[in-house]
């Protein structure tokens, strides 16, 4: 494992890379991989309110294991979590690892790719002190376009856990103020 930021762990696991044929990128539908779930669960570390954010996260993105997407400014959203090719030069620093390695385990390492979303967030929260507004930032610096996407992340979130999914009596606001939230 190695640290990143003053709170956050990225795990540098072993790639299984597997070939993917041809028409398996062509499944419009992707149930959640039995992998990327133990993953999100794991990189959540027992804290649940941060599982569920994965999860918005995830279910918002669409993405899946080998995932390179190509945006209009040129980057790529790689992996489960989508997580921004921007991020490869700051991550491979932060690790002392090479552009190549990162962008690979970002997009092909289910648990890597978690935990670079799990770091993101967790580093826009510690930033902003708003939960929603650590959401938008996971996708966007623009303040017009991060309301738009935490919105619709909310949306995913009551979809899979509930109408009650945000009515937890404000554990999730505790556990980050009592630092639990690392």
């Amino acid at each position: 494992m190695a640290w990143i930021g003053d709170r956050a762990w990225i795990c540098v696991v072993p790639l299984a890379l597997t070939v993917a044929l041809p028409w398996e990128d062509a499944v419009a539908a992707r149930p959640p991989e039995p992998a990327v779930a133990r993953c999100i669960r794991q990189a959540a570390h027992g804290q649940s309110w941060l599982e569920k954010t994965l999860w918005g996260l995830r279910d918002q993105e669409a993405g899946w294991i080998g995932a390179e997407i190509l945006n209009s400014d040129g980057s790529h959203d790689l992996g489960p979590l989508q997580i921004n090719s921007w991020w490869v030069p700051r991550i491979a620093a932060l690790l002392s690892r090479r552009e190549n390695e990162v962008r690979r385990w970002l997009q092909f390492d289910p648990c890597f790719n978690a935990e670079a979303a799990r770091w993101i967030f967790l580093d826009a929260l510690k930033t902003s002190g708003s939960y929603w507004k650590a959401v938008g930032i996971y996708h966007s610096p623009n303040g017009k376009r991060q309301r738009r996407y935490a919105a619709l992340v909310a949306v995913h979130l009551r979809k899979r856990f509930g109408a009650d999914v945000f009515d937890n009596g404000g554990s999730s606001r505790r556990e980050y103020r009592s630092g639990s939230a690392s």
